[in-house]
């Protein structure tokens, strides 16, 4: 039995300033600017993206419009922002070198690299990477963290305007198996969601000059799911998502007020995806949540277990749920009613989110087998159907993005452009 709680309070902490600041923002419709896209849903406005590519009979490659080398490791997503494509790495002994790359869109050709020292630890799993964390844009700024809960505040030019090592301020936050949370831009404010078995926190960094806006203390374990955004009917109505082991809460953006908590036993891993009045929890399999008026907390509408995600995070769109079972099982269900529409089974297994644009989804597996799956509209009967294949030839647990008519895949060592001549 679920039960709410409101909740008030939750005063700002700030810290000293640090370096440079940049004024003004500014964001782009047709960019991916952070983890899941522009509003944390995997999904893509774009409609004139390829659904298959590859090599052609005489040899050339289809649709392959570049690849570019990467540095060190990683398994963050890569992101698009005003013609750039910005990745992270980690590289040395301890991965403690930690890169930002960024890529001419267009060319693939390399605009800039910066590097930095780690400054918090950098134990992790063997598939993990130091830099797992995807980075987040507000359109002027790029914010790059890493696992070592290093975050390093960018502009376009790949020019420093603050750094904060959290690991300074907090010395116990971190586990030797890695982080992963990924941070999410809201209202001037990068939201850091640090949980763990050490100082087990969540921050709002202003986006300008990188100082603490507000810190929550969170309960202390294994966590490495990322913030989500809940859209409001405007933007002073956003809402930052955290959930947790045992609650979902919600907050304000730039003051991290509390506005609500749901106490509920939810998944590690997979993150919570929230579009129009629904949030939907990796939660006794997947628990589907309805806005009410005010501050009062969402109610509870459905629970389904057989729309339980394992490693990937839920998917919604057009009235639609889509979850990446630990069977590797693709499974659409109903937004309101979560009614399994179809199911789907794929070669995995899958670490990666889907991406969803055009009315297909990009599924690739862990080895780096890339799948796309036409979908059904909303409003008409049938099933996904697999309409392509290819495979990359390396490992990859990085979350596809789709910007520009192009869709970007990270592996291991490579970053590739896959987008029409």
């Amino acid at each position: 039995m679920l039960r709410s709680v409101r909740c008030r309070g939750g005063a700002p902490r700030r810290s000293p300033g640090l370096v440079l600041a940049l004024a003004g923002l500014m964001t782009c419709g047709a960019d991916w600017l952070q983890f899941r896209g522009n509003d944390s849903t995997g999904v893509s406005a774009e409609t004139a993206v390829p659904t298959s590519w590859g090599q052609t009979v005489d040899g050339k490659s289809e649709n392959i419009a570049w690849r570019a080398d990467l540095p060190g490791r990683g398994v963050s997503s890569p992101i698009v922002v005003s013609g750039k494509v910005i990745v992270t790495a980690s590289s040395g002994y301890k991965q403690d070198r930690l890169h930002v790359l960024a890529f001419d869109a267009a060319t693939g050709t390399p605009a800039w690299q910066r590097q930095f020292w780690a400054t918090g630890r950098t134990l992790c799993h063997p598939t993990m990477a130091v830099a797992a964390p995807t980075p987040a844009s507000d359109g002027r700024r790029i914010f790059a963290f890493f696992s070592s809960n290093d975050m390093a505040c960018l502009d376009l030019d790949g020019n420093l305007l603050w750094f904060r090592g959290l690991a300074f301020d907090y010395p116990t936050a971190g586990n030797d198996v890695g982080m992963a949370a990924s941070p999410l831009v809201a209202a001037g404010t990068v939201v850091a969601q640090v949980e763990n078995l050490g100082d087990s926190f969540a921050t709002g960094l202003d986006a300008r000059s990188g100082e603490s806006l507000w810190r929550l203390q969170r309960g202390k374990a294994m966590n490495w799911t990322s913030p989500a955004l809940w859209r409001g009917k405007t933007p002073a109505d956003d809402v930052v998502l955290l959930q947790s082991p045992k609650e979902l809460t919600a907050h304000h953006p730039r003051t991290g007020e509390p506005l609500w908590a749901l106490p509920m036993p939810a998944s590690i891993i997979p993150s919570v995806v929230a579009q129009g009045d629904g949030i939907y929890v990796p939660s006794a399999g997947l628990t589907a949540l309805k806005r009410r008026s005010g501050d009062e907390p969402p109610e509870v509408v459905w629970q389904d277990a057989k729309l339980a995600p394992a490693n990937a995070s839920p998917v919604v769109d057009k009235g639609r749920i889509y979850t990446l079972s630990s069977a590797s099982v693709l499974t659409c269900g109903d937004t309101l009613t979560g009614k399994i529409l179809w199911r789907l089974r794929l070669a995995g297994p899958f670490w990666a989110t889907p991406a969803i644009a055009a009315g297909h989804a990009y599924c690739v597996n862990d080895k780096g087998l890339a799948q796309v799956v036409r979908l059904v509209a909303s409003d008409a009967g049938g099933e996904g159907e697999l309409v392509s294949e290819h495979d990359f030839g390396e490992p990859i647990l990085a979350s596809p993005a789709v910007a520009n008519g192009a869709v970007y895949f990270r592996g291991d060592r490579h970053l590739w452009k896959v987008a029409k001549p």
